[in-house]
């Protein structure tokens, strides 16, 4: 009897994969990316696999569904441990979102980008699921709470016996600040910092701990990429080089190294930062319509990140991803609004126009329209 069944093709590698009948999502015997192949699953994915900009646009809150929240709930459940055990591979990633609930500085949307973040690294590019650490205000284990100590000791973990060829990820969304740097180290005079869930009390996380926890130890072949949702945050893994935006369009490097001299690099590993804004800008939370009709919040950065990661590009190159974030949050400025201390200060329901320029910055220099983006 003729084999009935139909194909698709793997949204991430482009595999043909055989649906049969009834199912709803396959995962992809080469790269191990998850399918779906029903209309109505999460991002709209069309019967062929492929993702659709439109759909995702319309349909994130397939992120936050309650078969999602099955999901993740699944994935921090290590017994016996208060942090993932490593599997045999080479996908690691640190997720920390901060709401600083009943407070003045409250956000609305951080723990969102991690949901968001997740299910996209698991689903869509293969990490495992134990090989990654959430921190947020949600989390039951104290362990988990982003709290300083918490996330330094998460920081730590994520390099910790890190090998050639693995790949990290560390993504933050909350407050980012700036404060007056004394030790000559800052090419604007001014260090930037993480605000953790007791940064009143404990004080901020500094770029040059950020630089000396997850940046100098990186050996060589291995591979850090870190999306930082947070305000003043274009330089916050203080790496050497900064991909600046010219006047004319174009992108040049610009040697962010400190006056100092004080070594910055990496130990033969190559660490690359997407940060929401320039050191002297503000990032922002996002409640459009065009997000979700239930108005879920999330970070701009994150939001955009995802959306240009899903997109149909043929190559992804790094110049592409920084482009296609750019022009979503410039094109989006007169429709997304405000939440926290900053609306709550100036009394504004929407944001026309803010200055948020997204940052690219890296341990090396390299061609940004022809290098490939992979995690």
């Amino acid at each position: 009897m003729a084999d009935r069944r139909k194909t698709c093709a793997c949204h991430r590698c482009g595999a043909q994969l055989r649906v049969p009948p009834e199912a709803q999502a396959l995962r992809c015997t080469t790269c191990l990316a998850v399918t779906w192949v029903r209309q109505n699953e999460p991002f709209g994915l069309a019967h062929n696999g492929d993702i659709q900009l439109e759909n995702f646009l319309k349909k994130p809150i397939g992120f936050l569904t309650s078969k999602f929240d099955l999901f993740a709930s699944s994935i921090n459940k290590y017994p016996g441990s208060s942090m993932p055990c490593h599997r045999q591979g080479s996908k690691r990633a640190l997720l920390c979102g901060v709401n600083y609930r009943e407070s003045i500085w409250e956000l609305k949307g951080t723990i969102n980008d991690v949901k968001c973040m997740r299910y996209f690294l698991v689903e869509k590019m293969g990490f495992p699921n134990d090989s990654i650490l959430i921190l947020t205000e949600d989390e039951t284990d104290p362990n988990r709470k982003p709290t300083k100590q918490n996330i330094e000791s998460a920081l730590k973990w994520l390099v910790k016996g890190c090998k050639s060829g693995d790949s990290l990820v560390f993504h933050y969304s909350g407050h980012g600040k700036q404060q007056l740097n004394f030790t000559g180290d800052e090419v604007d005079g001014y260090d930037e910092t993480l605000c953790s869930l007791d940064w009143e009390t404990e004080g901020m996380i500094l770029d040059d701990e950020i630089n000396a926890t997850i940046v100098r130890p990186l050996p060589k072949g291995v591979k850090l990429h870190a999306i930082i949702d947070a305000c003043h945050s274009g330089t916050i893994l203080d790496l050497p080089y900064l991909c600046r935006k010219r006047r004319e369009g174009n992108y040049i490097w610009e040697n962010n190294n400190p006056p100092s001299g004080a070594r910055k690099g990496t130990d033969g590993g190559l660490a690359i930062s997407f940060s929401a804004c320039g050191d002297n800008q503000t990032s922002t939370d996002t409640d459009t319509d065009a997000l979700s009709r239930d108005k879920v919040m999330t970070g701009a950065m994150t939001y955009f990140f995802i959306q240009a990661m899903q997109s149909d590009q043929p190559e992804m190159t790094y110049g592409y991803l920084l482009r296609a974030i750019h022009n979503a949050i410039q094109k989006a400025s007169t429709t997304v609004g405000l939440s926290g201390p900053i609306a709550a200060l100036v009394g504004r329901v929407f944001h026309t126009g803010f200055s948020q320029e997204p940052q690219l910055s890296s341990s090396e220099i390299f061609d940004i329209d022809t290098v490939p983006f992979i995690l």
